[in-house]
């Protein structure tokens, strides 16, 4: 794994460590999921028609990250 430096303005570096901190990540981790997910390939993951349609359910909202980790996961 290569190292690599970046410089960020303040008010981004803190929305990302507080980001990274949410999600229960590191902040490098965070910055490589991030940046694959801008890349063309197989960093970029889409969940096909995510949202359309009712699922009878009235939690989806409180459980979103939840339920996103495990369409990534797939």
């Amino acid at each position: 794994m290569k190292r690599t430096t970046i410089k960020l303005p303040d008010e981004l570096d803190s929305r990302v460590r507080h980001e990274a901190a949410r999600r229960g990540m590191t902040v490098s981790e965070w910055t490589r999921e991030a940046l694959a997910a801008q890349l063309p390939g197989q960093g970029v993951r889409r969940f096909g028609a995510a949202g359309a349609g009712r699922s009878g359910r009235s939690d989806i909202s409180e459980r979103i990250e939840e339920i996103l980790r495990g369409e990534w996961d797939r």
